[in-house]
Order: C-alpha cells, then structure tokens, then sequence
C-alpha cells in the first residue's frame, strides 16, 4: 500500500474512516477495455499523471459517450500510497455520469470533501493533501485528451496554492483589500498554505515559481514605494514647487480638464507662489475658454473649489 500502511501511532487519527476504508477495498479499480468500451457505444479514453514531488502515479480510464459527452464508467489504476488510491478511488466515483465538461470542473477540494465523514472534519493530513490534486490534474489530463486540446487550455489563471486551488491573481487582490502582512492571515483568508504548505516558502515537497512569501515581499515593497513616493503624506505647504505642480496638474486632469476639453478650451498651469498663507495659483486659459465669460466666475470658483478641497484650503486661483 505504500508509505501510509507504515505510518504508525495516532498518525491514523487524521484519516477519515472513508479514507481508509478506501485504501483497503477501493470501489473502482481496474481498467476499462476498448473492447468494453465499444460494447457500451464508447470512446475509450486513458489518462496518465504523476506526480514528481512523491513518485505517485495515476491512470484513469473513462469510457464516455460520444453523443452525449457524458462518462458512462470510469475506472482507475494507482501507483502509489493509500491516500492516492482513496482519493483516485472517490475522484473517479464522482465523474460517473457527468459530461466531460462538468467533470473537468471536479477540484481537489472536491475529491478532499467526498472523503470525509463529518463536513467540517478533513480526510488527510494536510502533508498527503497532494493526492487528490493529483487526482484532479487526471481528470483534466483525460478531457484534454477526450477534446483534442492542450491540458493548460483549462487552467485559466496561475495557481500558486494547488492544494486548495487559489491562484495568483486571488492572492494579490486579497493581500492588497485587506492589508495582510503574514502567512497565517493569507491562510485565513484563502486557504492557501494550510495543506501541505509548499506554497508558503522554498523547501517544501514541490518546488514552486511563486511563494507565499514572495507575494508578502512584494506587497511590502508596493507599500513603501507609496510612502515613498514624491509628495505622498507631506504636506501642499512641505511639498517643493515640482511636487506642488504635479498635485495640482493631477487634479485638474481628474476633475476639470475633461470638461473644459468637451467645451473646445483647457487650462495651463503656469506658476504657483506663496503669498502669506496662501498659495496664488497662476493660470491662462486656452482654446474657447480664453473668450468664455464663465472662466472668469463660475468656471474660475469651481476650479479653485475642488482644488481646496483636494489639495489645500488656502490655495487661489488668479488668471492671466
């Protein structure tokens, strides 16, 4: 049976009686013939994965309807430890009677949570949580084969989690919304590295492109090129006259410039001075608006509101 039959102690505790009820006497080993596959108006498709980072290795057998899509039986053969034989055993079960399409839809947690005996309590140990994604890469190994297309034309997004699927555009997003700063809040959030945890940091059973950790690195680094950025958190009094320029051209092209433009007109920034405790911002209008008897009154006051508003209370615009 592999390395699970001589794992001793309490370790047996973490399975699931499923689980090992599956690694004695599986329900659907053994292979599908062409033959038998013909008798029941099938393709025969076989499916083989294995996996480099424990040696394990699958084969899986469907026999499926050509006119209907839908897998008529399934069968499966394990090269492997008995987690990888339950979790092929259960993968194989739950693609009986669905279309190739639906099966392909079939993840890991899939496989993990048909394994259990009570909803909330896992089947594995986090360590053996690999074998039912082996399981799933079967699944989509066979319908690439069934639908003539490359095994990646089903993996839309970059997984950096495989045990629990989370892939890196997920992570991003939910690191930046939420502010994380640590694994275990990563984990919380999305699952991700509460497995078998190679996904967190190098030296892990299977090597990785992206860690956890990486993408921990690189949110911090965003974080301080913020803070570090010219004008971020200072002050329109503190900033220098460039930075002073930029904050103001940033706001004006956010909020004025677009509607002076639909006009036929714009505005030209053209110094910026203190004066006491003011800011005297400098400015000609262009285009329609250098004859708009607007730009002189409601124009003028909505410009320097918004500009208050978002830059500095003290700030006064005066046309040239």
């Amino acid at each position: 049976m592999g390395m699970d039959s001589l794992i001793g102690g309490t370790i047996w505790d973490e399975y699931s009686q499923k689980v090992t009820d599956l690694m004695n006497n599986p329900q659907n080993m053994g292979e599908i013939t062409k033959e038998q596959a013909e008798e029941m108006g099938a393709n025969l498709i076989v499916a083989d994965f294995g996996a480099e980072s424990c040696g394990d290795a699958v084969r899986l057998y469907w026999a499926v309807d050509p006119e209907t899509d839908i897998i008529k039986e399934a069968k499966f053969k394990s090269f492997g430890c008995g987690t990888a034989i339950a979790s092929s055993d259960t993968m194989v079960e739950l693609c009986k009677g669905k279309t190739v399409d639906e099966a392909v839809k079939i993840t890991n947690i899939d496989v993990e949570k048909a394994m259990r005996d009570t909803p909330d309590v896992p089947a594995v140990p986090p360590q053996k949580m690999h074998c039912s994604v082996m399981a799933y890469d079967v699944i989509k190994k066979a319908a690439a084969q069934y639908k003539g297309v490359d095994i990646d034309s089903f993996e839309e997004e970059i997984i950096v989690c495989e045990c629990a699927r989370v892939s890196l555009s997920t992570l991003k997003e939910v690191i930046r919304l939420n502010d994380l700063t640590t694994i275990e809040q990563i984990t919380d959030y999305t699952k991700a590295g509460a497995f078998c945890k190679s996904c967190i940091k190098p030296g892990g059973h299977e090597a990785k492109d992206i860690y956890l950790v990486d993408l921990l690195a690189e949110y911090e680094k965003e974080k301080l090129a913020r803070t570090a950025a010219p004008g971020a958190n200072v002050s329109f009094a503190e900033m220098t006259v460039v930075q002073r320029l930029k904050a103001v051209e940033k706001v004006i092209d956010e909020n004025i410039r677009q509607m002076l433009q639909m006009d036929g007109g714009d505005v030209e920034i053209l110094d910026i001075k203190e004066n006491g405790a003011n800011f005297d911002i400098y400015i000609r209008y262009l285009g329609a608006c250098s004859g708009c008897a607007s730009s002189s009154t409601g124009t003028l006051f909505a410009m320097e509101n918004i500009l208050r508003e978002k830059v500095d209370e003290n700030i006064r615009i005066l046309p040239i």
